[in-house]
């Protein structure tokens, strides 16, 4: 395309959706700020020359690193979700390009989320769900939320909506993150995740709220597990890999941690012969902790604010370091 003189060239933007195409809801705002492309991963190495922005809509897709060799002017690629393991590479981490996520459209969903599941298990309304379903009247004793304990490990914006809410309901909430510290704002204290095996006795719950890192991965094995108490509620809204699933599997079945309610798996969707299905003292939801009613609204109108600085000549916000995997505390809008 030729541009006239004195004509400031308009920006190219991709948008990466699904076999499906669907576009963002805003797609019509966004074509009045850029020229937009909408493609699928079997399009995407057609049409990422000569754009400069990529917005991954499908966020799950790994298209990218295939189409990677013709992305030959690409500045800034936008993320629709909080976690970007699924897309960093070698050769997107040593680039210039600029990596933005999601950051903070769902924090306070998957906060409640997290605050339900504690409810849940403590309050014991699996249980009677299933005695319900069985026409079995059973009284039973709960237990009292408010003065137990949470580990959330993960001190990013996610962890420290879950550490905020939980501390709402009475619970006592200690952080897990890279560097410990005391008289944090939201979690009093946070411990470093190397020694997390040193803090896990005394919890009632351990949330994980961490992104999946090559530091992070397999952060609960068979060794923490063991460190629990026999009581503990392991929740995992963070990705399914932080977790060894047949050191879980075996310390459920054992009984050396009580129960686990989990969003994420390393597998998704969960094969439907996988034994989490049949374990009563697992309760398994399907990659959806945060989505809420308008959550893509939420993440298409966080792009457009996006796309409004960058086109004016400004960064966008929530750039996430392509060595840590996240957005750093410090750089967070």
């Amino acid at each position: 395309m030729t541009t006239a003189p004195g004509t400031a060239r308009r920006t190219r933007v991709v948008v990466l959706t699904d076999d499906a195409g669907t576009e963002p809801p805003n797609a019509d705002r966004l074509r009045a700020l850029a020229d937009l492309v909408v493609t699928d991963a079997a399009g995407l190495a057609a049409d990422l020359p000569g754009a400069q922005v990529l917005l991954m809509w499908d966020f799950f897709s790994a298209a990218l690193r295939e189409a990677w060799p013709a992305a030959d002017g690409l500045e800034w690629i936008h993320v629709a979700s909080a976690g970007v393991d699924t897309l960093l590479f070698d050769e997107l981490r040593a680039s210039d390009v600029v990596l933005s996520n999601a950051r903070g459209v769902f924090d306070q969903p998957i906060a409640e989320f997290v605050a339900a599941s504690v409810l849940a298990h403590d309050k014991r309304l699996h249980e009677s769900a299933r005695l319900q379903r069985a026409h079995e009247w059973r009284h039973r004793e709960t237990t009292r939320t408010a003065g137990s304990r949470a580990l959330v490990v993960g001190t990013g914006g996610i962890g420290r909506a879950i550490a905020r809410l939980l501390r709402a309901l009475g619970v006592e909430v200690t952080g897990g993150g890279r560097t410990p510290r005391t008289e944090d704002p939201d979690f009093g204290a946070v411990v470093a995740t190397a020694d997390l095996r040193d803090h896990l006795g005394d919890q009632d719950h351990v949330v994980l709220a961490a992104p999946l890192t090559d530091q992070t991965r397999g952060l609960i094995g068979a060794a923490e597990l063991a460190a629990m108490k026999p009581t503990a509620h392991l929740v995992n809204i963070g990705r399914g890999p932080l977790v060894d699933e047949d050191a879980l599997l075996d310390a459920l079945r054992s009984g050396r941690i009580a129960a686990a309610s989990l969003d994420v798996f390393e597998t998704e969707p969960l094969p439907d012969d996988h034994p989490f299905w049949d374990l009563e003292q697992v309760h398994v939801s399907a990659h959806m902790s945060g989505d809420v009613v308008g959550w893509r609204d939420a993440l298409a109108v966080q792009f457009e604010d996006n796309l409004r600085r960058w086109v004016a000549g400004e960064p966008p916000a929530s750039v996430v370091d392509k060595e840590r995997g996240y957005v750093p505390q410090e750089a967070a809008p």
